[in-house]
Parts: structure tokens; sequence; C-alpha cells
């Protein structure tokens, strides 16, 4: 028997062929989520016709700058509908085919949140699934009430670039997000790595680039923004770690269990494309959505006896009304796949390992709030949605899918990272 949902889908769209059944945008209590954002005229169809122009695609402004119109025209339309403005988001993750489009994307950005750009992350990855397609936004915005108002926060000791303008940190009630974080130099004349976090030049064999990455941006980055609002590593409930090269997982769990031991949040593993960051030489990006130090809501680790892909990993978090996922892979207990390298059978495994989780939680898969696969061919994604539709039947899916050049896991070919709502 399926659970009946306690959310709402916002704007539902059927994707043809296959009857894919795509929610723009879920209303969950104070919450709203709208994820997998494209340059589409209606959600369902392809891009948009003033995006593409292929008879005249020089005459007006470049494409990149209309893609990003039509993105957050359609953005416009999830919070509208969910009862949320511009200035309720408190966060917004930007997916590019290329850098040639992140500066007009930026532009629009501007233009759209004014002087309230929330954290932000933004880095480059392999394809998408329309084709022209040049950018995959998601967003999440809040319905304000008494103790539950978005407040930015621009610590001087993180600067960002004025053509990104975004906030470092927002709090939210019990709830800080954080800008994703890189190894850029803090003092821009030093990069564009900064010196702590690159190998001493002409040296082979002076630490792990991967490892000086991720040290300083914990100690350098995370730690100082958590601190600019009284937080600590501590009360971290979920980070997305985008790395461009799969080979770097097992030293940046390293590091990563070393600052968390058995308190760690739920992480998901990322791969970009190579470059992947702001910083071209740049290894990996961080994420991460805090509690509050000392507030009401707590973390939570949820223990289903699901099996992970890497050692020491949670399976995942509650904190408060929402319940975050480490990355699930079709994995056994040491981590190998468990099924056949087949983009439905994975899914298949996926969602019934996330089905035990969600129980142990409170909750059921039906109150999904945001669904990112990453799959090593996008090819795969009708596959994989007949696994949706057989453990969640008719129900529209808030999801995006994007195309990575590899997973962690040997014959992996599909992963997910998923958000859920706790009533």
């Amino acid at each position: 028997m399926v659970a009946k949902s306690a959310v709402t889908p916002l704007l539902p769209a059927t994707l043809q062929p296959g009857g894919i059944r795509y929610a723009p945008g879920v209303r969950a209590g104070r919450w709203v989520f709208a994820t997998g954002h494209k340059g589409t005229a209606d959600f369902a169809s392809g891009m948009a016709p003033e995006v593409l122009d292929t008879a005249a695609p020089r005459y007006d402004v470049p494409k990149h700058k209309k893609e990003a119109r039509r993105i957050f025209a359609n953005l416009d339309k999830v919070l509208e509908a969910g009862g949320a403005q511009r200035r309720h988001v408190v966060r917004i993750d930007q997916y590019y085919g290329a850098a040639r489009a992140v500066d007009p994307y930026h532009e629009v950005r501007r233009e759209f949140f004014a002087a309230h750009i929330p954290p932000s992350t933004s880095n480059l990855h392999q394809r998408f699934q329309v084709a022209g397609q040049d950018m995959e936004v998601q967003l999440i915005a809040v319905i304000p009430g008494e103790g539950f108002e978005p407040v930015q926060h621009r610590p001087p000791n993180l600067p960002v670039h004025a053509t990104s303008g975004y906030s470092p940190v927002l709090t939210c009630g019990d709830y800080v997000f954080v800008a994703g974080q890189t190894a850029e130099a803090l003092r821009t004349e030093e990069g564009p790595l900064d010196p702590e976090a690159r190998m001493p030049a002409g040296h082979l064999w002076k630490g792990t680039p991967i490892k000086l990455e991720t040290e300083f941006i914990v100690n350098r980055k995370l730690k100082p923004a958590l601190d600019s609002v009284g937080n600590t590593l501590e009360e971290v409930v979920k980070a997305q770690v985008y790395l461009r090269d799969i080979e770097d997982i097992p030293a940046f769990n390293e590091v990563w269990a070393k600052h968390f031991g058995r308190n760690p949040p739920a992480t998901s593993l990322i791969t970009t494309a190579t470059p992947g960051f702001i910083c071209e030489a740049g290894r990996i990006e961080i994420n991460t959505l805090s509690v509050r130090r000392g507030g009401r809501t707590r973390k939570q680790l949820v223990d289903a006896q699901v099996a992970m892909p890497y050692a020491g990993q949670a399976q995942a978090v509650r904190a408060g009304d929402l319940l975050f996922l480490s990355n699930l892979l079709a994995v056994d207990a040491r981590g190998a796949l468990a099924v056949k390298a087949d983009a439905q059978a994975q899914m298949d495994h996926m969602l019934g390992a996330a089905e035990r989780i969600c129980a142990k939680a409170g909750t059921s898969l039906a109150n999904v709030v945001r669904a990112q696969q990453f799959h090593t061919d996008l090819a795969d994604f009708d596959s994989a949605w007949q696994a949706w539709e057989r453990h969640l039947p008719q129900q529209p899916i808030p999801f995006s899918a994007i195309e990575v050049p590899a997973l962690g896991v040997p014959g992996a070919v599909v992963m997910l990272d998923l958000w859920v709502y706790v009533p």
C-alpha cells in the first residue's frame, strides 16, 4: 500500500514521451521547494522558442541570458503558487554546462533578487536532460512566520565577488544555510587557489591535493561561516560535496571523518565536469545546512540498517520537519554494487532503501520534496523512472536529472540525493 502524501505538488506537469509526472515545485508545511528548473516555456516541453531562436540566435541578448530569464520566470510561478516571494528564498543551487553560461546567468539573478541573493552553489556538469539546455536550477524558500524569517549574514572574513553577490550565510528560525565553499583564495591577489590549499610549486609529494583543499575549506571557510552565527560543525545536518575526480573520494572521507567523527551530517558526494568550479584548478566545493546551536530543533541521526557506499557515512539525519538522506547507491554491506548495472534495478533498490529510512524517521517516501538524480548516461532516465512509478504511482516527483562523468561505486549508473518532509 502506498502511503498518502502530506505535501502538495505545485504546477505539476506531464513530460512526453513517457508520461513522466514532474512537480516543478512542492509546498511542504512552511517550506517551498523548486527543483529541476530549465529554460522551458511550460515545464513539460523542450526549451522555450525565444531561448534557442535558431534562425536568428545573435539578434538579441546572449542565449544564456535568455535561458536564465526563462528559468527565473518559471521560479516566480512556483514561488507564487507556493505562497512565497523572492525575498523568502533561503538557498539556490545552479548547475551549468559551460563556464560561459555563468556570467549572463548572474546578471539575471542579480536583477531577480536585488539585494537578497541567498546562499548559492554553482558548478559545471557534463550534460542535462533537454536538448539545448545549458543550466539547471534548484531553489528553496520558506513561508515566513514569527521567529521564522530569512536573515542574511555577510561575515567580513568570507569575501564574495561582486559578480556573484550572494550571502555566504543565511539563518531562518533554527536553520543555518552556508553557501558552497571552494578553496578559492581568501585574498584575490594570492589566487586562484589559496596558498594554504595548494601543493608547493615544483613538489610532487608535499601533501595530497584533495586533503589540502578539504582542510582549507573546513578550517578557513566552513568553521568561520558557522561561527559567525554561533554554530560549530557539530550542528551540520546536511552537506553536498562536489568533486571533480572520483579517485579523491577516499582521501576526502578521511578528512571529513576526522572533523565529524561519530556525529556526521548526511553527506552526498557528487562528481562534476573537469574543470568544475570557479577556480579551474579546484577539486572540490562543499555546501552545508545546519540547525541552530541551542535551538529547539535538534540533529537526529537515523539508522535504518541501510547499506551505504562509503565507510562511516550517515544514512540520514532528521532536523525538525526535514529529513536529509546521504547519497544512495545500490550497494551491499561492504559498499560494492548489489544489483546489475541497470538503471531501473538500481533505482528500485535505492527507493526501497529510502522507504526504510523514511519509515524509521517517522515519514514516508511519498513526502519527498527534492529528488536529485545523477546519471552516468541520461539515456537511462526513462528506465529509472519506471522504478519511481512503481513506488509512488501517479505522484508528480520534484526531480532533477543530471549526467555526471562517473559515480564512486564501480558499475553504478545512477545515484539519488533525497530530501523528505516529516509532517
